[in-house]
């Protein structure tokens, strides 16, 4: 046990939409004994965050869990804290392990973690329980977590991820925004129907059907569903229009070319579903109106091909998600903080002959993008370039990764617009559930262009982007631009939602009372502690300095 556990702390609270305060003497409950007390080392600031302020009790992680703790258990889960009541935000965290249950058995105290936020096996109604959004987050000098919450029930794994003592907290801090990049590439689609899911197969009128025999050879679902099929065996459902169609699905493969159909198809996509467009050969004729944001959210997604079999929609599912020799990458909105990311992880990866279009609106930040890209790209022998599409358009060239970092649905659309055959279109951007966009499906059946998108990132991604921080292999610090105490939090978030960071904004709870300050006003403000980065990046010496120097200030 630690030897002074306090019964208040600083704390950042939204207590209402748009509504941010701080908290001075937060009350910090007694210690439950299946429970751990850390104390915050560092919390980085998200646009989800912004997200959160916004909708408050509207947004999906903030909803009652439906699933995974029985009520009861709930009940006793410290800083749970769905629908209407305030909550702490901060899901981008390290800290260090200072007491434990007596009834904890995976964790000791003394622990330095970076902590895995996304608690899928906790569903909400319309998401999953997740800390800084349904539990109490970092932004604060201490939390509260639950055993029972942070044990992944089905691997046994632990979304508390042990971290040494060689990197800054600040580095680790950023590894949650990075694992969600690294997810983006590594998640895994798949290529078969759902073995025991929910098929729906429809048909136009006169369409050529073959191949089902073939599909379901590879994975039979418990449930199915036709629409515009004769002959249909006892085990399958026929119905004469879509419209008699109920519920949800994994998997529809449709047979025909009608873009109205297919947008009366879409909102019966089960989550992770996927529909297989078998044209036979035409064309959908105009854009089809497509939920991006379920793309996003909900992991759709949408394959074909121009054949009369649905086999080959199937197979055209890339293997991999992630970069290959001799891509041609495209990061739109590149300059701002997860831009960045996307085009660091490309030049950084490995992968040979990548060259990479970084691409923005503004000039100021393309030029501080240019020069943290110049020196890696140098390193590395990769090829980049900035590029500013307002007055110099993008080079005549089909590339073979395209990722949106903007959620605006023309976007998607110019995206596949620059894809090129077998390519992959990654709608990063948080659009919002309901964000419609017309896209070009002919290009996704006859080109294989890949829509993907995700939503956060999972153990395995945080770990990996701790290893590669502790390897030396990246610095997340890259990415940072300002420094914070918690009372410096409300200018923060103004700061995200206005766009007018360049980088990740770092809070550090224990500097409680210290305000907003960007990198490079640190050589007018703290000196001492400017002296100690490294060309103007900040480093662990430089942290050091600071958690020295600023509370005797």
């Amino acid at each position: 046990m630690t030897d002074h556990i306090p019964t208040t702390q600083r704390a950042v609270v939204f207590t209402g939409p748009d509504q941010i305060e701080i908290d001075p003497a937060k009350p910090l409950p007694p210690l439950g004994p299946t429970q751990l007390l850390l104390r915050m080392e560092a919390c980085g600031i998200c646009f989800s965050d912004t997200k959160l302020l916004h909708a408050f009790s509207q947004h999906p992680r903030k909803s009652q869990a439906v699933g995974g703790l029985t009520p009861a258990e709930l009940a006793t889960v410290a800083g749970y804290a769905p629908g209407d009541r305030p909550v702490t935000p901060g899901h981008e965290p390290v800290a260090r392990i200072v007491a434990v249950g007596d009834q904890v058995r995976r964790h000791q105290v003394g622990e330095r973690v970076a902590i895995q936020t996304d608690y899928r096996h906790l569903p909400t109604a319309a998401s999953n329980v997740s800390f800084g959004y349904t539990i109490d987050g970092g932004l604060a000098e201490y939390t509260i977590l639950d055993e029972r919450v942070v044990i992944e029930p089905e691997t046994g794994e632990r979304f508390l991820i042990p971290v040494s003592e060689r990197p800054s907290a600040s580095a680790i801090a950023l590894a949650e925004p990075w694992a969600c990049v690294e997810a983006s590439y590594a998640w895994g689609e798949r290529r078969t129907p759902v073995q025991g899911g929910s098929l729906l197969v429809v048909a136009d009128a006169g369409a050529q059907v073959e191949g089902l025999d073939e599909l379901l050879a590879q994975a039979q679902p418990a449930r199915q569903v036709t629409v515009g099929l004769p002959g249909s065996d006892p085990t399958t459902q026929a119905l004469d229009s879509v419209d008699q169609v109920t519920g949800q699905f994994d998997d529809i493969v449709y047979f025909g070319s009608d873009p109205d159909l297919v947008e009366a198809l879409g909102p019966r996509l089960a989550s992770g579903g996927l529909m297989n467009l078998v044209t036979g050969g035409a064309s959908f004729g105009r854009p089809v109106q497509i939920d991006v944001g379920r793309v996003h959210y909900d992991l759709i997604r949408y394959t074909g091909s121009t054949g009369h079999r649905p086999q080959p929609g199937y197979d055209a599912v890339p293997a991999s998600c992630d970069l290959g020799p001799g891509d041609r990458v495209a990061v739109i909105g590149a300059a701002g903080p997860m831009g960045l990311m996307h085009a660091v992880r490309a030049i950084t990866l490995g992968v040979p002959d990548v060259s990479l279009d970084a691409v923005d609106v503004n000039d100021e930040r393309l030029a501080h993008l240019e020069q943290v890209l110049a020196p890696l790209a140098a390193r590395t022998g990769a090829k980049a370039r900035v590029w500013n599409s307002t007055s110099q358009p993008l080079p005549e060239q089909a590339y073979d990764y395209v990722a949106l970092m903007v959620p605006a649905g023309p976007l998607v659309a110019q995206a596949i617009a620059w894809a090129g055959p077998g390519s992959v279109v990654n709608a990063f951007a948080g659009f919002a559930v309901g964000t419609m966009a017309g896209l070009d499906l002919d290009a996704i059946v006859e080109r294989h262009v890949y829509l993907v998108g995700t939503s956060g990132s999972r153990i395995v991604d945080v770990a990996t982007v701790v290893g590669r921080i502790e390897d030396g292999v990246v610095d997340t610090n890259i990415s940072l631009d300002a420094i914070s105490g918690l009372d410096g939090v409300p200018a923060a978030i103004a700061s995200v939602i206005d766009r007018t960071s360049q980088g990740k904004i770092v809070v550090y709870p224990a500097l409680g009372d210290m305000g907003l300050i960007r990198l490079v006003d640190l050589p007018q403000r703290l000196p001492e502690v400017a002296a100690a980065m490294v060309d103007g990046q900040w480093t662990k010496q430089a942290e050091e300095v600071l958690l020295r120097t600023v509370p005797a200030l």
